[in-house]
């Protein structure tokens, strides 16, 4: 085993923190307050190569591992969490791209986002199908060679932006798993549009929006892999992004305890600083030893992937362990800085809003625990 990054990964590493520093934070806070979607930071990661890391090399695109990707991904989230998940999404909308197109379908639309910048949209959840991911609603009707799709999706990111849609639908609403289907769909086709956006108690800088679809005809063309795997490609999907949520996860705690430390350092109680109270020395250390922990755990499960190996349960627990450690961390924090913590003068406020969503999406942590329990039944 070796612990230590390589000089690649070093320079990556470096690269990323530098971004967050000098492009990420300077906006974080006055996008969480407006809410508004910060595309020449978006289209700046692009550039860099930050952002559609997945892409291969042969098709234009920057290749990382997945192991990179996480790398990358812990130091843009410690500028802001909000910005990153819309960073990430686009590899989360491209992998069922890789993971079920053909080389046609893979040299023509990954390629458009090698070329230029292209924001992209993975469209799942539904508002009755979210952890339920088999219920999904969205119906693809066939139509001679085409398909009809007729349907609502909520809480997509990236939904009100992009410029091409990862799309989710079933042939058969009573036929669960076995009917869903997976498509590729650009902006402007007639009948797709961003529906709602919702106005989000935490990462407010990630456009979320629903997408309606009104009898949107797609051709057979743009259907990836074969009728019925749909939700093949949706699972292998997730389980390959859930490393780089786990990752984010990371870098808002790393965040928090930043933060907490130098305030511990400068806030006076009782005639010294608050840091030489045990009491505040326990939460300190408890987030420090839960950020290395997640980290572990979030590099075992992007390494297996690597490695071409199955990572179904490695992934499902780091992304449940490192939510739960940010959600831990981020509330500890708040405390920490006591009443100035529950202000927006201070950033930690922001860090525990952002935290709670880390929890929910991606699969519900306690979703993340079904996961792992039938992967050790299996076992």
């Amino acid at each position: 085993m070796d612990f230590e990054l390589d000089d690649s990964l070093l320079n990556l590493q470096d690269t990323a923190r530098r971004f967050a520093n000098e492009e990420i934070l300077p906006v974080a806070a006055e996008c969480d307050v407006s809410g508004e979607f910060p595309i020449p930071v978006l289209e700046k990661a692009w550039e860099l190569g930050l952002s559609h890391t997945g892409i291969p090399e042969e098709l234009g695109g920057v290749g990382l591992s997945v192991v990179a990707a996480c790398v990358g991904v812990e130091e843009l989230s410690r500028g802001c969490s909000g910005i990153t998940t819309s960073i990430i999404s686009n590899d989360l909308a491209l992998n069922p791209i890789l993971l079920g197109g053909s080389d046609d379908q893979r040299r023509e639309w990954l390629g458009q986002c090698s070329d230029s910048f292209k924001l992209m949209a993975f469209c799942l959840s539904e508002p009755g199908a979210g952890s339920d991911v088999a219920g999904l609603q969205l119906l693809a009707e066939k139509d001679g060679d085409d398909y009809i799709l007729n349907g609502t999706k909520a809480w997509i990111t990236n939904g009100g932006y992009a410029d091409i849609y990862t799309v989710f639908a079933t042939l058969d609403r009573s036929s669960r798993h076995k009917g869903m289907c997976a498509f590729v769909i650009p902006k402007g086709t007639p009948g797709l549009t961003p529906g709602r956006k919702e106005d989000k108690m935490g990462q407010r800088a990630s456009n979320t929006t629903l997408v309606h679809f009104d009898n949107v005809r797609v051709p057979a063309t743009q259907r990836l892999g074969e009728e019925g795997e749909g939700f093949k490609i949706a699972m292998a999907t997730l389980d390959r992004a859930r490393p780089q949520v786990a990752a984010l996860a990371v870098g808002i705690a790393r965040r928090a305890l930043e933060e907490s430390l130098a305030y511990a350092a400068d806030r006076k109680a009782f005639g010294q600083p608050i840091g030489e109270f045990q009491a505040v020395q326990f939460m300190l250390a408890d987030m420090a030893k839960g950020i290395e922990a997640s980290r572990l755990l979030t590099m075992q499960s992007a390494w297996l992937l690597d490695e071409g190996r199955r990572a179904a349960k490695q992934s499902a627990m780091a992304k449940c362990f490192a939510t739960d450690a940010a959600m831990e961390a981020t509330t500890d924090a708040v405390q920490i800085f006591g009443g100035n913590g529950y202000t927006r003068e201070y950033p930690v406020e922001k860090l525990m809003r952002d935290a709670k969503l880390m929890q929910i999406y991606e699969g519900t942590n306690q979703i993340q625990r079904v996961v792992i329990a039938r992967e050790l039944s299996k076992e």
